[in-house]
C-alpha cells in the first residue's frame, strides 16, 4: 500500500500531522510526501519518509505557474504509482485533485480552510469554487475541519455525498500536556501566535496591545510568528515601534511555542478565517483561557464564557472589550477557564480521533 501526500508546507505536516504519518507507517503503508523545498523537509526525512521537493507559489495566482504544478503532479502520479493520494491546502487540493481525477487514482481531499477569496465570493472566489467542484468531483472523500466551511461548500456544490467532518488536526494531548497556570504577580501576559499578515488579525492585535498597555500598565503582550514577506514592510516598523515602547515582546519564528504559551496567561487569536485553529487547540490543551474571533474554525475550539471569550472578527473594539472583560475576572477565574478548556479538548479534539478517521477512509480504498 503506497500513499502519496500533497501539501504546501513541510512544517505544517510535521507539527500537526506527524502522528497521522506515523500511524500510516505502523500500518505498513509506504508514504511519500510532496511539498515545496525548505529547511523543514529534513524533519520529515528524519522520520523516515521520502520527501519529493515540488516547488510552487503558495499564494500566487499565475496561471502559467499553476498549470506547471498540475503537470508536476501528473508526473508524480506516474512516477510514484500511489494506491491513494491525500491532499492538503488549496493548490494541492485543486491541481492534485484534478490530476488524480484524470489519472483515475483514488484521492482524499482535506479542505483545511476556505480563505478570504472564497468567503468574499467575488470573481476570484467564484472561480475557485467552480474549480473546487471539478477538482473534488471524483474524490473518494472530502474532509472539512469545521461545520461552517462544510455547509458553505455543500451549498455551492462542493463535496456533496462524500463530505466528512474532522475535528481539525486535533491535538496531541501527551505532547501538549496541561501546564500549571503561572503566577500573575508580575502582570498578565497575553500571547498571540500567528503569521504576521492582515487576515490573521495582526492589525487588531497590535492596536489592542497599544491601547490596553496604556490603560492597564500591568498587562504584557507577546507575539510569536513569522512575517509574510509581501506584508513585512507594513508590519515590521509597527512591531518594532511597539517593542521599543515596551508594549510588545516579539519573538519571531520559534520552535518552542509551547514553552512561551506555558508562561502566558491568556492566548489571543483574532484571525479572520480558519479551518480549525491549532493555536487555540494547543492553548486549551495547555490550560489557558482564550480570546478568539467568532468565526468558523475558532468558535468550535472553546465554550464561550466558560473556557474563553469570542469577539467579532475585524473588530478592534470587540477585541479590546474582550481583553477588558477577562482582565475584570479574578486570577482564580482565569485559571478555572483554562482547566475547562483542557477538559473540552480532551473530550472533543484528541488527535487519536483524527487518526482513526483517516485510517478508516483509507481502509475503504484498500478493500475496494
Amino acid at each position: 500500500m503506497k500513499i502519496l501526500i500533497l501539501s504546501n508546507y513541510a512544517n505544517g505536516l510535521y507539527l500537526f500531522r506527524k502522528e497521522v504519518l506515523r500511524a500510516f507507517a505502523d500500518k505498513g503503508y509506504e508514504t511519500v510526501i510532496s511539498v515545496p523545498p525548505d529547511e523543514n523537509c529534513r524533519k520529515l526525512e528524519d522520520m523516515g519518509f521520502q520527501v519529493i521537493p515540488t516547488e510552487f507559489e503558495r499564494r500566487g495566482i499565475n496561471p502559467v505557474h499553476d498549470f506547471k504544478l498540475f503537470l508536476k503532479y501528473g508526473k508524480l502520479l506516474k512516477q510514484i504509482k500511489p494506491d491513494v493520494v491525500l491532499t492538503y491546502t488549496i493548490k494541492p487540493n485543486l491541481y492534485g485533485g484534478l490530476a488524480c481525477g484524470i489519472k483515475r487514482v483514488p484521492y482524499l481531499v482535506n479542505i483545511t480552510g476556505l480563505g478570504t477569496a472564497v468567503e468574499k465570493q467575488g470573481l476570484l472566489g467564484k472561480a475557485l469554487i467552480a474549480f473546487y467542484r471539478v477538482a473534488v468531483k471524483k474524490a473518494a472523500c472530502v474532509f472539512f475541519q469545521n461545520e461552517g466551511n462544510r455547509l458553505f461548500m455543500l451549498e455551492h456544490g462542493v463535496g456533496k455525498e462524500k463530505s466528512r467532518l474532522l475535528p481539525g488536526s486535533g491535538v496531541n494531548l501527551e505532547e501538549h500536556p496541561y501546564e500549571e497556570y503561572p503566577s500573575e504577580e508580575e502582570g498578565i501576559r497575553f500571547l498571540a501566535v500567528l503569521r504576521v499578515m492582515k487576515d490573521k488579525g495582526i492589525e487588531e492585535y497590535l492596536t489592542a496591545a497599544k491601547e490596553i498597555s496604556e490603560k492597564f500598565p500591568g498587562s504584557r503582550f507577546y507575539l510569536v510568528g513569522e512575517y509574510e514577506e509581501e506584508s513585512r514592510k507594513i508590519y515590521e516598523p509597527w512591531i518594532r515601534r511597539l517593542s521599543e515602547e515596551g508594549k510588545l515582546k516579539y519573538f519571531g519564528h520559534i520552535d518552542n511555542v509551547p514553552e512561551v504559551m506555558a508562561r502566558s496567561h491568556v492566548i489571543v487569536h483574532p484571525s479572520y478565517h480558519e479551518g480549525l485553529s491549532n493555536v487555540l487547540l494547543e492553548a486549551a490543551a495547555c490550560g489557558r483561557p482564550v480570546l478568539a474571533s467568532d468565526v468558523p474554525g475558532c468558535r468550535e475550539t472553546l465554550q464561550n464564557g466558560l473556557s474563553g471569550i469570542t469577539f467579532p472578527a475585524r473588530d478592534t473594539g470587540g477585541l479590546v472589550r474582550a481583553i477588558k472583560t477577562i482582565l475584570s475576572y479574578t486570577e482564580s477565574d482565569r485559571r478555572e477557564m483554562g482547566m475547562r478548556g483542557r477538559e473540552y479538548v480532551e473530550e472533543v479534539f484528541d488527535r487519536k480521533k483524527v487518526i482513526s478517521i483517516y485510517l478508516e477512509e483509507i481502509a475503504k480504498q484498500i478493500n475496494k
